[in-house]
């Protein structure tokens, strides 16, 4: 009895641990098979469900867009002629005094430098003694007037001493205007300095002076830039201008656009010259749309694109394309948690968006990640950089 007893015993404790065994087994076969499957193609990357949610990924398919079609130019921006201003000393002298830098901000009748000159002091005496003969000769008009409507004096008098005051006034006018464009006060006490003024706001281009440097009414001592009103200057070739029209939408970016993910910006054709210059261009000059950026500045150098018509195009959002040695890839969803590195040829881009040109081998209706390519990349590089 007991031995049979214990035979039971054994047997079951025998049909456990063969039940135990394949339940154990089954996890390590799916491993061995994901990664035998990554291994046969490079390509591949297979996630987890805890991966695919930690990596915030997002799918979607192609799309059919309108984006425009134009001409690839390169330019730089540039002010209108009323926003730049060369500052000279109209009557010359030496540069007492100036704190300006280059990229200085200035408003509206600041100063900007002294300018001592000894022919101020003579051009006020001047003034002065003018204005005094015009006093007296005033008075003697009036006199004469008076002695002629009596009948006591000639009408030649009267007339000589309206004569002198006339010439007088015009003198006097003209020696107030002098002073008043080399910046000297009209009447007071005399001075030898006089104060250049900023015309207009804006930032300090270039600084040609030094303190005690002698100039004369045809140097530039100062150039100002008021950068409000900032255009782009484009250079198009005469082959193509029959395709410009006002009003076109012009895309420009930044030198550094394309290496920082810079923002797109936009302008419109306003001008376009009438006439081929000698390297057999024409300029074309267009508004912004967006004046007031702080990173557009005079004589920046940009790459720009007029759109001369619009098309429909087969196109993904911009977050679903990876850069990687000189190729732009996207990666299509196989299935749940496997994903597929395919070559994406691109087009053009616009809002996001940039335009895609399928392999013949792909449907259009192929599903593709759209948010968090740029993590399957990463753990593909990875992948195969521990191989």
């Amino acid at each position: 009895m007991r031995t049979s007893h214990l035979t039971l015993v054994l047997l079951s404790l025998t049909l456990a641990g063969c039940d135990s065994r394949p339940k154990a087994a089954a996890p390590a076969e799916t491993t061995g098979e994901a990664a035998e499957a990554a291994e046969a193609d490079p390509e591949l990357v297979l996630l987890s469900a805890a991966e695919q949610q930690a990596g915030g990924l997002g799918t979607g398919r192609l799309t059919t867009r309108p984006m425009g079609t134009g001409l690839a130019v390169t330019g730089t921006l540039d002010v209108p002629p009323e926003s730049s201003v060369a500052i000279t000393a109209p009557l010359g002298g030496f540069v007492e005094n100036t704190t300006l830098l280059q990229g200085t901000r200035v408003s509206r009748g600041q100063p900007l430098a002294v300018i001592r000159n000894p022919e101020f002091v003579q051009l006020q005496q001047d003034y002065l003694e003018t204005s005094s003969r015009l006093d007296y000769a005033r008075t003697e008009l009036a006199r004469q007037k008076e002695l002629y409507e009596q009948e006591v004096a000639p009408q030649k008098n009267y007339q000589r001493a309206q004569a002198d005051y006339n010439a007088l006034r015009v003198q006097t006018s003209a020696q107030v205007a002098r002073l008043r464009l080399a910046g000297l006060p009209v009447g007071g006490r005399l001075v030898s300095t006089a104060t250049l003024r900023a015309p207009r706001a804006g930032f300090v281009k270039t600084v040609n002076v030094t303190v005690g440097q002698s100039v004369t009414a045809t140097e530039t001592l100062f150039e100002l830039v008021d950068p409000e009103h900032l255009h782009v200057e484009l250079t198009v070739f005469e082959k193509d201008v029959a395709r410009l029209r006002k009003g076109q939408l012009i895309r420009f970016t930044l030198p550094g656009d394309s290496a920082g993910g810079g923002p797109e910006r936009t302008a419109r054709v306003y001008l376009i010259a009438q006439a081929i210059g000698a390297d057999r261009t024409v300029r074309v000059h267009g508004h912004l749309d967006q004046e007031n950026d702080r990173a557009l500045l005079p004589g920046l150098y940009v790459r720009a694109t007029i759109e001369t018509g619009r098309t429909d195009v087969s196109a993904l959002p911009d977050a679903a394309l990876v850069r990687f040695q000189e190729q732009t890839y996207g990666f299509v969803v196989e299935a749940p948690g496997r994903y597929h590195l395919v070559a994406l040829p691109t087009g053009r881009s616009e809002d996001g968006f940039t335009e895609v040109l399928l392999p013949p081998d792909l449907p259009a209706t192929t599903l593709f990640v759209t948010e968090g390519a740029y993590s399957l990349l990463a753990k593909l590089k990875n992948a195969a950089q521990e191989e």
